[in-house]
């Protein structure tokens, strides 16, 4: 049977959906004014909207990783939340500070570090704000009549996230000590704890969906787990090829990024093999769509082409250019973007009652995201490829390399339209779902 508390992972998840509408809008804004529409400069200059481009997407991503907890933990637990009202408390105080930021971003109030851009106090509200949802959600799980490991392995990630903030927030006066630690936030929350987060969802949904044994599913996360932190962690060196450190990160971090894919292909093959094995025909289609397609596109994303550009051999050339956006977009869509937007086509037709995932427009939304994605990969890559040889090859000069390249810009906008598209289209399959009901959640899986 379902839990009635499962209602406020509804909320996030709706959060979740307004503030990836408000990245993409700012990522247009972007893209028109690399192909020369920048009529809103005096209003929200570039260097404004790819900070909050940037933010939004940690922000998104953060409300739908802790709707994905609060929908799981209590049925892994086999409890009710401990406290549904503060759970609306911190989902109230996150949309705060996301708004507060973003409104700060405006009138150029903000750190100058790249990704941690928020100002320090607001730091002090996401610690607390996370510091509550932790709390409900560990005391939850340990209150409840099982522990298993997927859910563990989803609190771990989610309690090592909030731990490796906080050396983002401590002050130096050296630039290679902040550069040094910052990467502690950024890159180990994107190749290292965010993929046991991605590894739990990831395992819920494929015992859900596929009807294979956990047991068998469990123990592949034990292989995600092992991998990422093998090579996660110490493949932060890769970020410390410029910053001033000694010369044995050259090393460190290139052989340790030769093996991050190894995690992404163990998931990739994970799910693939579970969903071969799975002798459940689950009808809700469209998440396990979107399931595979997140461990199958992460793999791409996240790991080859990461692994393209993070050797010290190739990323002496390709540092800092537009091929580490290329990685970037194609990574956090597929590793974190899709797996927030399967756990929402699995949730919402049990939270609403509404089994609206057998429609046309939900698989548009489905490969037209997919579609415009690749699309905008494919620009980048081309863009930043060519960045790099006329930069670092024939030494032109950066302004005039930006308006040789262009042209790319405006493919890119092309097929950012058809992912806004499909994500449009995922938007009204959520609203059209319509809210969470009491009758609904009483229905057994």
């Amino acid at each position: 049977m379902k839990y009635k508390s499962q209602k406020v992972a509804y909320w996030f998840f709706a959060l979740s959906m307004l503030l990836l509408v408000l990245q993409i809008t700012y990522g247009f804004i972007m893209g028109f004014a690399r192909i020369g529409f920048d009529n809103l400069h005096e209003f929200i200059p570039f260097n404004t909207a790819r900070a909050v481009h940037t933010n939004l997407l940690v922000v998104w991503l953060l409300s739908g990783f802790m709707g994905a907890a609060y929908y799981i933990i209590p049925e892994e637990a086999q409890k009710e939340l401990v406290s549904v009202k503060l759970a609306y408390v911190q989902l109230i105080s996150l949309a705060l500070v996301g708004v507060t930021a973003v409104i700060g971003f405006h009138f150029n109030i903000w750190e100058g570090r790249k990704f941690l851009e928020i100002p320090r106090p607001l730091d002090y509200l996401v610690v607390i704000n996370v510091l509550l949802f932790l709390g409900l959600i560990l005391i939850t799980l340990f209150k409840g009549k099982r522990q298993t490991t997927t859910a563990l392995v989803l609190s771990m990630g989610l309690l090592f996230a909030a731990l490796l903030y906080l050396p983002g927030m401590l002050p130096f006066d050296s630039q290679v000590k902040d550069s040094f630690f910052r990467w502690w936030v950024v890159h180990l929350w994107v190749e290292g704890v965010w993929e046991l987060i991605m590894g739990g969802i990831l395992s819920f949904l494929l015992i859900k969906l596929t009807g294979v044994d956990r047991e068998v599913i469990e123990k592949w996360l034990y292989v995600i787990v092992g991998l990422t932190f093998l090579s996660g962690v110490l493949g932060t060196g890769h970020h410390y090829y410029y910053i001033g450190v000694n010369k044995i990160w050259i090393i460190v971090g290139g052989i340790f990024s030769a093996l991050e894919p190894l995690a992404f292909l163990a998931m990739a093959l994970f799910a693939v093999n579970m969903y071969r094995k799975g002798e459940k025909k689950h009808p809700n289609k469209l998440a396990l769509y979107w399931t595979l397609g997140a461990a199958i596109v992460a793999f791409v994303g996240a790991g080859l082409l990461g692994f393209a550009h993070t050797l010290p051999q190739t990323n002496l050339y390709t540092h800092g250019t537009l091929v580490t956006a290329m990685h970037g977009h194609l990574a956090f869509w597929g590793a974190y973007g899709m797996i927030v937007l399967a756990i929402i086509s699995y949730s919402l037709p049990n939270l609403t009652g509404r089994k609206l995932f057998d429609s046309s427009r939900g698989r548009m939304a489905f490969w037209l995201s997919n579609i415009g994605m690749i699309g905008m990969t494919v620009a980048f890559g081309v863009a930043g490829v060519a960045q790099v040889y006329l930069e670092r090859k024939f030494k032109m000069d950066f302004m005039l390399v930006q308006k040789e390249i262009g042209i790319h810009f405006v493919v890119l906008v092309i097929c950012a339209s058809i992912f806004a598209t499909g994500i449009i289209l995922y938007i009204v399959d959520f609203i059209k779902h319509g809210q969470p009901t009491d009758e609904a959640l009483e229905i057994k899986n």
